[in-house]
């Protein structure tokens, strides 16, 4: 008869051990899908904000480069209107030569036409004089008022004589030409002031849209930082989250391995444990014992029958 002999099997408490350790794994491995799931959020959170800010950058600098390319077309401006009023304030300087060298010819023949009468250059320094006069030393109102009723007709006088010397054909037309000459420096002159001003604006708004773009720049890439940051723990997290899953289904294959062992050896205990109940019903039956009907039963399950 053969002898039945009881392996050696994981006790209840090692399996409920294993189980618990199962459960911890399995949480854990929750614990991690939901950090790598929150740090996932967060890296789409940070790529928006980014991108956001790399839009308003490209939008800023576009507008940066219209303000550029307006300032430069004006200082282009700002140089050709230069040129132009240095032109013609080279023809008003050669003009007022010609006009002097003339009434410097024409003043003495009217000095000798108007015997007794004054020079305009003598008319001009006495002008000077009486203005520093008033300028600079105290008077009274009646002394003040004489001396400036008497440079008012020095300056009606020499207007008079600088009209009359202008009468020559030559010098009249000089004259308008020199007139003409400075209105066209004074227009040239304004253009330059106002090519200028607009230039400096556009700089100006150039200069503040590249200092804003350059500021959004530096927070884009913290936000880039953060993202790769971001990535990094959630690909950690994810690692670890793969890591304990494979653990959790390992173990799993224990368990079932295990539980799988214990009802086999329950069944070959049960199955050694008949037969050697149908090897004690068959020796009985050998011995000329009258059997029941159950022990018939169990002997044609066995296989003696």
């Amino acid at each position: 008869m053969e002898e039945f002999v009881e392996e050696q099997q994981p006790s209840s408490e090692e399996l409920e051990s294993l189980e618990q350790k199962r459960s911890i794994m399995n949480n854990d491995a929750e614990k991690h899908r939901r950090l790598r799931d929150d740090l996932n959020k967060q890296t789409k959170e940070w790529i928006v904000k980014r991108d956001g800010l790399n839009a308003q950058v490209r939008t800023l600098v576009d507008e940066a480069s219209k303000h550029r390319e307006n300032r430069d077309e004006l200082n282009v401006k700002v140089r050709e209107s230069k040129d132009l009023r240095d032109e013609w304030n080279k023809k008003v300087a050669e003009l007022n030569e010609k006009v002097s060298a003339l009434r410097k010819d024409i003043e003495p023949a009217q000095d000798r036409r108007s015997e007794g009468e004054v020079p305009i250059k003598q008319l001009k320094k006495q002008l000077r004089e009486l203005e520093f006069k008033q300028q600079t030393n105290p008077l009274g109102k009646d002394k003040e008022n004489e001396i400036v009723k008497q440079i008012s007709q020095l300056a009606k006088q020499i207007a008079e004589k600088e009209k009359a010397s202008e009468q020559g054909g030559e010098v009249k037309e000089l004259v308008y030409q020199l007139r003409e000459s400075k209105s066209q420096a004074e227009v040239y002159h304004k253009a330059v002031s106002e090519y200028a001003r607009a230039a400096q604006t556009a700089h100006d708004d150039m200069i503040a849209l590249y200092e804003e773009a350059d500021k959004l720049r530096k927070e884009a890439d913290a936000a880039q930082l953060q993202f790769i940051e971001c990535k990094t723990q959630a690909d950690e997290e994810h690692k670890k989250h793969i890591e304990q899953i494979e653990s959790v289904h390992k173990m799993d294959k224990d368990v079932v391995a295990i539980k799988s062992k214990k009802a086999k050896d329950r069944k070959k205990k049960v199955d050694n444990e008949f037969k050697k109940e149908a090897e004690e019903i068959f020796e009985r039956f050998k011995a000329g014992e009258k059997l029941s009907t159950e022990d018939l039963m169990s002997l044609q399950k066995s296989g003696y029958l």
